[in-house]
């Protein structure tokens, strides 16, 4: 499979590139600076997306809003809407989207980055990637999307192999803890896109 990938030097985003080639695949890593042998890609531009595309069978967007400070919203919604152009145009019909996991619900109606001890420090961030799962899901109808959250909690770690996966609602542990490791969220993501089981919806990843 030939995989662009946007955001390929990220915690994430590189541990989704090393699980990729590692089974195999062909993966085209991009930056916003083009940093670490990757191509430079805005990815509000459509334009410039759909030249990358062209000739992949999925794109990856592992990208993370701006954390300086700045209002998050406005430029993580315009490199959504950038890509599902994009792809469009590149004639590229998957797409599976790191998200977050604010959105994610704690109990019917109520997400987590909406409860009282959720960290405040990440909450501009969290609503941001609340609003593009919502514009995938109204925008991109006519795509192959997949949006996979992951656990609470996710850090470096350990490649298992072995975890759970759910859909909207946050998954816990026997001790309610919600943990994956960055290697095992890259397997679960990885996962998807060989075997393309959640289409059309939202995923979530948790030990």
């Amino acid at each position: 499979m030939k995989i662009l990938l946007i955001g390929a030097t990220g915690m994430i985003g590189s541990r989704i590139a090393a699980e990729a080639r590692a089974r195999g695949h062909e993966v085209t890593g991009t930056t916003r600076r083009g940093a670490e042998g990757t191509a430079r890609l805005d990815a509000a531009d459509a334009g410039a997306v759909a030249a990358l595309a062209a000739g992949h069978d999925a794109v990856v967007l592992a990208i993370s809003p701006p954390r300086d400070g700045s209002e998050p919203a406005a430029p993580l919604l315009a490199a959504g809407r950038g890509v599902l152009e994009g792809l469009r145009r590149a004639g590229v019909r998957r797409l599976v989207v790191v998200g977050g996991a604010g959105s994610l619900e704690v109990a019917p109606g109520t997400r987590l980055v909406d409860t009282p001890d959720f960290p405040a420090i990440y909450k501009n961030e969290s609503l941001a990637q609340a609003e593009l799962l919502q514009v995938i899901r109204a925008e991109a109808g006519d795509l192959d999307w997949t949006y996979v959250s992951p656990a609470a909690e996710i850090a470096p770690g350990e490649r298992t192999g072995t975890f759970r996966t759910g859909g909207d609602r946050l998954l816990t542990d026997a001790a309610g803890d919600s943990r994956i490791s960055a290697e095992d969220y890259a397997v679960a993501l990885v996962d998807e896109l060989e075997k393309a089981q959640a289409v059309g919806r939202r995923i979530t990843v948790a030990y």
